[in-house]
């Protein structure tokens, strides 16, 4: 299908009195999200994203609570976030449902971008990186009793696989995969009694932080973040893994896998112990962080990594989620190298 038509009629929906010369697909051609720039007769430019990735409702929620949050984050980090447009004073988002086909449309303000990550950091790069985003999720922290309430939460995501395997059991393949799948799903929601969860913090988190999705200032301080994709109201651990594979020592590739071993290299350690001087960490948080991966595999590679990623990652990745990422949680990761290293108790 032209997608453009569907940003055309989205436009229409916002303002028909502003005409379009032309609609460019820029999209990352990684997942099944498009992403377009439209540039307008008079020469003005806006970026458009239609989404065909999960539930309607959700993917309004979340861009009203980050409209939320980027209107009321202070300085340093009062302009980091990608503006939605607004319509009536809310975020515009257009729904197109015609037969099969239902997706959704939102338009940002372009981001301004600085400087690009290297692909692979050097010592000094991971302790910045480190102490910035303590700093941001201490920003989101002192925030979020102002913000829209969420309605997804881990379990819910949980939940949803299970009744899924439950009811399409194909969809996810052999008997034995299946069974494996609800293994794991018993293991995470078993697992999350284990910890003073209720003792931790729910943020805006932003999960998908890759060295494409975010700019930085000459002092590798943040500067601008895009690509919503992942956004949820979590806890702060679900950011961690991203960042352990932006600080690794294979650094960035094109080719990617999400294995879970960046989460023990000491260049993470390097990166969680900057973070843990300007936002302390507790044991429990970093004992969750094999659960937060867990659940990263279950609920965006293997429930939603056919709809999200196009055909060729999605099968390369839900493949490897069986043979390699679920098999390695409680084998490879190793929270009390981590704990002892940041002196917790």
């Amino acid at each position: 299908m032209d997608f453009s038509i569907i940003i055309k009629k989205a436009w229409e929906g916002y303002d028909a009195s502003k005409t379009i010369k032309s609609v460019e697909d820029i999209s990352a051609m990684v997942s099944t999200n498009h992403v377009y720039r439209i540039t307008f007769d008079d020469e003005d430019i806006i970026i458009a994203k239609l989404s065909l990735f999960g539930k309607f409702e959700h993917f309004k929620e979340d861009h009203r609570i980050i409209h939320s949050l980027s209107n009321n984050l202070l300085y340093p980090f009062e302009n980091l976030l990608a503006k939605s447009l607004l319509k009536n004073n809310r975020v515009y988002i257009y729904h197109y449902k015609y037969g099969k086909t239902d997706a959704w449309v939102v338009f940002y303000n372009p981001t301004r971008i600085l400087d690009r990550l290297p692909k692979r950091l050097d010592d000094n790069l991971i302790k910045k990186l480190g102490h910035q985003l303590g700093k941001f999720h201490k920003a989101c922290s002192r925030v979020k009793n102002v913000l829209p309430k969420s309605s997804k939460t881990l379990r819910t995501d949980i939940y949803s696989l299970q009744q899924q395997l439950e009811k399409n059991e194909r969809n996810f393949g052999s008997a034995m995969q299946v069974d494996f799948l609800k293994y794991h799903c018993d293991l995470f929601l078993r697992n999350r009694s284990k910890y003073n969860m209720s003792s931790f913090d729910i943020i805006p988190v932003f999960i998908d932080w890759n060295i494409g999705n975010f700019s930085v200032t000459p002092n590798y301080e943040l500067y601008s973040r895009w690509d919503y994709d992942w956004f949820r109201m979590s806890y702060r651990v679900l950011d961690f893994y991203f960042f352990s594979r932006v600080v690794s020592d294979v650094g960035d590739r094109t080719v990617f896998s999400y294995v879970i071993g960046p989460m023990m290299e000491d260049r993470f350690i390097t990166f969680l112990k900057e973070y843990h001087k300007v936002y302390p960490l507790t044991a429990d948080e970093i004992r969750f962080m094999k659960e937060a991966y867990r659940f990263f595999i279950l609920n965006y590679v293997i429930k939603d990594g056919k709809h999200f990623f196009n055909d060729q990652y999605a099968k390369k990745l839900q493949a490897e989620a069986f043979d390699v990422y679920l098999p390695s949680v409680d084998r490879d990761f190793d929270a009390e190298k981590i704990i002892e290293a940041l002196k917790l108790k």
